[in-house]
C-alpha cells in the first residue's frame, strides 16, 4: 500500500480520497488554485501545495505543475478523482514516466475509449451490442445530414469526445438538423477543443443504465449496475442502484457484456460501461446498448458502494499499489436499494442557471451518507461545478430508501445560495418516479409541476418574520428590551408585516392583514395554536426558516430600489459572472422578444441570453471574449419608437 499520494482535483470528490486514505493510514497531498486557498479538501489533506489561478487551464488542468507537486512532497501516487485530468492519457503518461503511480487505469486504455466512435466500433468487435448510428470520421455538414436521414430520425448529434451533455442535440425533424449540428459542434469545440461528432439513432422511452467495472489489468468483474435516467439536459439529478425492473437475465447479461467490455482493453481500476436501454416494453436482454465507457470513479459511485458494501476508492488504492482483484464475482452481491441525490447551487425558476454565492448556512441531517467539499462560510466559485453536496440514503427496499432521501432533503438546509432542494424534494414525490416508471424524458415531460414555486406558508413567513426580529435567538427573552418598540413594521426585500411582542415567549406577527399567534419555547414553536415542526435560522444573508421547504427573507437593502430602476431599464444583464462567447446583435439593429444577444459562457456551459422583449439595440456594451461579473450590463434595448 502507499504511503503518500497526491489527489489531483478538488472538492468533495478529493474530500472522499482524503476519507478513505485517513482509515488506511496512507497520508494525503492536495493541490489547490488562488480560488481555493480556504476549501475544505485544502483543511483536511495532510500537505496542500499551490499549484496556480483560479481558472482550471491555469490551475487543475496543469499536469507538470501537479507531477512536479507530487515529486516535491514525496508522494508515490496520483489519485486523479473525475473530470479534470482523469482521463486524459498523455498526463497518465507524463505520470508515469515521472515515475510515480497513476491510480486509475492505463494511457492506452484511455486511449481505446477516448473518442466515442472508435470505442463503439471496439465494442462491437468485443461482442458489445451497440446503438445503430454514423461513428465515421467525415464531418461534412451535408454527409452527416444524409446519415442521418438513412438512420431514420429522431436522431442524437453527440460529440466525439464529449461528456456531461456537452456537445449533444437531440434532433426530431429534418429541418432541423443543421442548425442543431452547427450548434453542437460548437459546444464540443469550446467543451473539449474538438468539434466532431457522431449520429447515433435516438431510443423511444430510453433508461440510462451503467454497469460499474474493477478490473487489475487482466481479468475484470462487475458491481452491478446504477440507473440513471433522472436526468435534465443529459445532466444526471438522482441516481439509484440497482435499477427498478431489473431482471435477473438482464442484469447477466449487461453484467457479461460489460466485463468483456474491461477486459477487451485491459482494464485496470474503477471504471463505469454505461448503457442505453429500451424501457418501452420492460427491461429486456436484447434491449440494451454501449454508449460509452468513463474510464475514472463516477459522481455517482456512493451508491454502488451503498449496496455493495465495498470502497471504491479502497480498491484503487490497492490496486494501483500491485493487488490483484480484492474480490471474485461471486462473492459479489446486492443488499438493498440506495439513492443519490445532487444537491447544486442552481436558479431553478430561471431555468436551472449555475448560482454562486457565499454559504450563510449549510447543515445536513444525520443518518444520510453526505458527499460534500464546502462548509458554512465557503463560497460557490464561479470556476467550478456548483455542487453543494451529494445526499446519498439507502434501504432494505426501494420505497424505505427512497422515503429516507425525501426525509434527507426535508432535514438538508442552505442559505446564501439559490439551489435545487425544492426541485430534488418534488422529484423524491413524483408518482411516477416514486412507482419505478423512470425513463430519461421523465422530468422533461412534467417539468412545469416539478419547478412550479409553491406560495410560502403563512406558518413559515409568520415564523420568518420572527426571526428578522431577532426574537428567535434563545439569548432573547421573549423579545422584552428595552431598546425596541413592543409594536413595529418588519420590512424585507419584497414584503413587510406588522410585529406585536405580546410578552416572554408569544408574539402576534400580522401579514396581509391577517394576524397570527406565535408563541416558542426554546426552539419549539406554536403558531396559531398549532405546534411547528420548522427551524429559525438567523445568517448574515438574513433568516431562513427550514421545513416543509424553505423560505429565505433578507432584510431590506435601500439600495435595492434603485437596483431596480436600473433592471427596468431595458438593460440586458449577465446572470453571473463568466466570458463573453458572442455577441449576435449591434447598435440600431432591431429584435423581437425571445432573439439571442449574446452567449455567456460559464461553469463549462453556454448559456443564451435573449431579448426579454420587442425593441432596438441601443447600446452593446460588451465584446466577445470580455470576462464580466454577474450584474454587469451587456446590452440595452430601447422601444422602436423611441
Amino acid at each position: 500500500m502507499f504511503q503518500k499520494i497526491l489527489i489531483a482535483n478538488r472538492g468533495e470528490i478529493a474530500c472522499r480520497v482524503i476519507d478513505t486514505c485517513r482509515r488506511l493510514g496512507v497520508r494525503t497531498v492536495a493541490v489547490f488554485s488562488d480560488a481555493d486557498r480556504a476549501a475544505r479538501h485544502v483543511a483536511m489533506a495532510d500537505e496542500a501545495i499551490h499549484i496556480g489561478g483560479p481558472a482550471p487551464k491555469d490551475s487543475y488542468l496543469r499536469g507538470d505543475a501537479i507531477i512536479r507537486a507530487a515529486l516535491d512532497t514525496g508522494a508515490q501516487a496520483i489519485h486523479p478523482g473525475y473530470g479534470f485530468l482523469s482521463e486524459n492519457p498523455d498526463f497518465v503518461d507524463a505520470v508515469t514516466a515521472a515515475g510515480l503511480v497513476f491510480i486509475g487505469p492505463s494511457a492506452a486504455a484511455i486511449r481505446a475509449m477516448g473518442l466515442k466512435d472508435a470505442a463503439k466500433a471496439l465494442m462491437a468487435r468485443a461482442g458489445v451490442p451497440v446503438v445503430p448510428g454514423y461513428h465515421g470520421e467525415n464531418q461534412d455538414p451535408a454527409h452527416l445530414e444524409a446519415q442521418a436521414g438513412q438512420i431514420g430520425y429522431p436522431v442524437l448529434i453527440k460529440a466525439v469526445a464529449g461528456g456531461g451533455g456537452k456537445g449533444m442535440r437531440l434532433v426530431e425533424r429534418p429541418q432541423d438538423f443543421a442548425a442543431a449540428l452547427q450548434s453542437a459542434q460548437g459546444e464540443a469545440a469550446t467543451a473539449f477543443g474538438n468539434p466532431a461528432v457522431l449520429i447515433e439513432k435516438y431510443i423511444q422511452q430510453p433508461r440510462h443504465i451503467e454497469v460499474q467495472v474493477f478490473g487489475d489489468g487482466t481479468r475484470a468483474v462487475h458491481l452491478f449496475e446504477r440507473d440513471c435516467s433522472l436526468q435534465r439536459r443529459h445532466q444526471k439529478v438522482i441516481e439509484e442502484a440497482p435499477a427498478p425492473g431489473m431482471t435477473a437475465e438482464m442484469r447477466q447479461a449487461m453484467g457479461d457484456a460489460a466485463v468483456r467490455a474491461a477486459e477487451a482493453i485491459g482494464y485496470a481500476g474503477a471504471g463505469t460501461i454505461e448503457f442505453i436501454v429500451d424501457g418501452s416494453d420492460g427491461l429486456r436482454p436484447n434491449g440494451f446498448w454501449f454508449m460509452e465507457m468513463n474510464t475514472r470513479l463516477q459522481v455517482e459511485h456512493p451508491v454502488t458502494e451503498a449496496i455493495t458494501g465495498v470502497d471504491l476508492v479502497e480498491w484503487q488504492l490497492r490496486v494501483a499499489s500491485g493487488e490483484p482483484l480484492p474480490a471474485r464475482q461471486e462473492d459479489l452481491t446486492i443488499n438493498g436499494h440506495a439513492f443519490e441525490a445532487r444537491l447544486y447551487a442552481e436558479d431553478v425558476p430561471a431555468g436551472f442557471l449555475p448560482a454562486t454565492g457565499r454559504l450563510a448556512h449549510l447543515h445536513f441531517p444525520d443518518g444520510a451518507r453526505i458527499e460534500t467539499g464546502v462548509r458554512t462560510g465557503d463560497t460557490i466559485s464561479p470556476w467550478y461545478d456548483p455542487m453543494i453536496a451529494k445526499v446519498v440514503t439507502g434501504g432494505p427496499t426501494r420505497a424505505i430508501a427512497l422515503r429516507a432521501l425525501e426525509a434527507a432533503l426535508v432535514d438538508t438546509e442552505v442559505a446564501g445560495s439559490v439551489t435545487n432542494l425544492d426541485f430534488l424534494i418534488a422529484l423524491t414525490r413524483h408518482d411516477g418516479f416514486r412507482a419505478g416508471q423512470v425513463d430519461t424524458g421523465l422530468i422533461a415531460r412534467d417539468l412545469d409541476a416539478l419547478v412550479a414555486a409553491s406560495e410560502p406558508q403563512p406558518v413559515a413567513r409568520a415564523l420568518a418574520v420572527i426571526g428578522l426580529a431577532g426574537l428567535a435567538d434563545p439569548s432573547v427573552k421573549g423579545g422584552m428590551t428595552l431598546w425596541q418598540p413592543l409594536r413595529r413594521t418588519i420590512h424585507w426585500q419584497d414584503g413587510q408585516a406588522v410585529l406585536e411582542v405580546l410578552g416572554p415567549g408569544a408574539a402576534r406577527v400580522t401579514l396581509d392583514g391577517q394576524p397570527h399567534e406565535v408563541r416558542w419555547q426554546g426552539d419549539r414553536w406554536w403558531v396559531d395554536g398549532s405546534l411547528c415542526r420548522h427551524r429559525i435560522t438567523a445568517h448574515d444573508s438574513g433568516v431562513s426558516v427550514f421545513g416543509a421547504g424553505s423560505l429565505h427573507l433578507a432584510p431590506l437593502d435601500p439600495l435595492d430600489r434603485q437596483a431596480d430602476a436600473v433592471a427596468g431599464a431595458a438593460l440586458t444583464l449577465s446572470p453571473m459572472p463568466g466570458l463573453v462567447k458572442s455577441v449576435d446583435v449591434r447598435a440600431g439593429q432591431t429584435v423581437k422578444a425571445g432573439d439571442r444577444l449574446a452567449v455567456l459562457e460559464a461553469m463549462k456551459m453556454e448559456h443564451s441570453l435573449t431579448a426579454a422583449r420587442d425593441g432596438v439595440v441601443a447600446e452593446v456594451l460588451a465584446s466577445a471574449g470580455d470576462q464580466v461579473e454577474a450584474g454587469a450590463p451587456l446590452i440595452r434595448l430601447e422601444d422602436a419608437d423611441a
